[in-house]
């Protein structure tokens, strides 16, 4: 079992930078890489970035790409994710996820993933 627990959500202006915190415990041996995830009102739940577990590997979706850095800090297994130039359009529940599948694989669909966190609500105001 892994246990995620995510934390830095807010309210925000558009233009504001925000980091989103993922602590993980457990079974934290087994991760083979993590994923930031976000759901809007009403739309599916997509991925905005990805990290494999040695942090030698990253995703971003388009839409975050040059604005978000996901990291990781291997002592204390947290995985962040920093936010600038945030968007009204970045509004949304983040969830961070783990994927406890093949090592050197970074998954991209939220059903490659098998625990996540309860979400943290980011809200950009324009």
């Amino acid at each position: 079992q892994v246990q995620l627990v995510e934390s830095g959500g807010g309210l925000m202006q558009a233009g504001d930078s925000l980091r989103l915190s993922c602590a993980a415990s457990g079974r934290t041996f087994s991760i083979s890489a993590m994923g930031w995830f976000r759901q809007a009102p009403a739309k599916e739940r997509e991925l905005v970035a990805a990290i494999s577990w040695s942090g030698a590997s990253t995703y971003y979706a388009a839409s975050v790409k040059g604005r978000f850095t996901i990291s990781r800090d291997d002592a204390k297994n947290t995985v962040y994710l920093q936010m600038n130039s945030l968007k009204p359009e970045d509004t949304a529940v983040y969830y961070c996820a783990a994927y406890m599948g093949r090592v050197g694989v970074l998954p991209i669909r939220v059903y490659d993933y098998q625990y996540w966190g309860q979400g943290t609500q980011v809200t950009v105001a324009s």
